[in-house]
């Protein structure tokens, strides 16, 4: 059995699906932190629970993390802002697999208001089943990505 540490938060629009998913994810015996929001709360912010989990990530305390809001595009963008992270919006089954295979996507980001359980799901397995190919091409890729991070927070 697989027990990586799996980090998930939600702000009040995924709050629901964050609490479907968690129940599935601790039924496969994975290791899971939840970010918040511990309860369903109308007009919080969904940085508030993004960002530390995207913190835990880039500290290597959690292995993956799982970000919901209502479109998966806020939530993106905010763990996207912390470095080393490689937050991914993904709506499909090939991106959930070649997101990790290529670009070693340690966070995968879905919107409660665009996808159902079943496929969030789906989704989710696909994400935590896959391995970066660690290729040459993949880690020259990635170490460009590093690069220009280093470069921003130079210039801060």
């Amino acid at each position: 059995m697989d027990r990586r540490k799996i980090g998930i938060a939600a702000d009040h629009a995924g709050f629901e699906l964050k609490g479907f998913l968690s129940e599935m994810l601790r039924q496969r015996g994975f290791d899971l932190i939840d970010f918040g929001n511990s309860k369903a709360e109308p007009g919080d912010d969904f940085p508030d629970f993004v960002i530390p989990l995207g913190k835990a990530i880039a500290k290597n305390e959690i292995d993956r993390g799982i970000a919901i809001c209502g479109s998966g595009v806020g939530a993106c963008i905010a763990a996207n802002k912390i470095t080393n992270v490689r937050a991914c919006l993904v709506n499909d089954p090939f991106s959930a697999h070649q997101g990790v295979e290529d670009d070693n996507m340690n966070m995968i980001c879905l919107g409660a208001h665009v996808t159902g359980k079943g496929l969030a799901v789906e989704l989710v397995n696909i994400f935590l089943s896959a391995c970066f190919k660690n290729e040459e091409r993949f880690i020259r890729r990635l170490g460009k990505i590093s690069e220009l991070e280093n470069n921003n927070l130079k210039k801060m």
